[in-house]
């Protein structure tokens, strides 16, 4: 049987939130041009395997600045839940657990196999 942990409820969230943000962010990334600055397409074929790039529009002010805004988040977020006090109470192979662990929290456990 795994170990369970018994995760603070603002260490939950704030892991909670993060996973949030970076799909968000994620998401966002695959919608917008491949290139921040307006540039013209090409078509490279000289390496292991050809790249193709369309001509790209760049992104808008508005683009840039919600890009800008969740990776700010993403961090705050990442430097809470890697820093926070509970991890002082585990150390060694636990605490990498635990980490692990935590990454999952929001998941629905698995079935147990068996019954009547």
């Amino acid at each position: 049987m795994a170990t369970t942990y018994d995760f603070p409820s603002d260490l939950l969230a704030g892991q909670e939130e993060l996973h949030q943000v970076r799909a968000e962010l994620s998401a966002l990334l695959k919608r917008l041009p491949w290139s921040v600055e307006p540039l013209d397409g090409f078509s490279d074929d000289n390496g292991w395997r050809k790249v193709e790039r369309p001509a790209s529009p760049g992104w808008t002010a508005d683009e840039q600045a919600e890009v800008e805004k969740l990776r700010r988040r993403e961090h705050e977020l990442a430097v809470f839940v890697s820093t926070h006090r509970y991890w002082s109470e585990l150390s060694g192979p636990e605490r990498v657990w635990a980490r692990s662990a935590l990454k999952h929290a929001h998941e629905s456990p698995p079935e147990e196999a068996g019954g009547d």
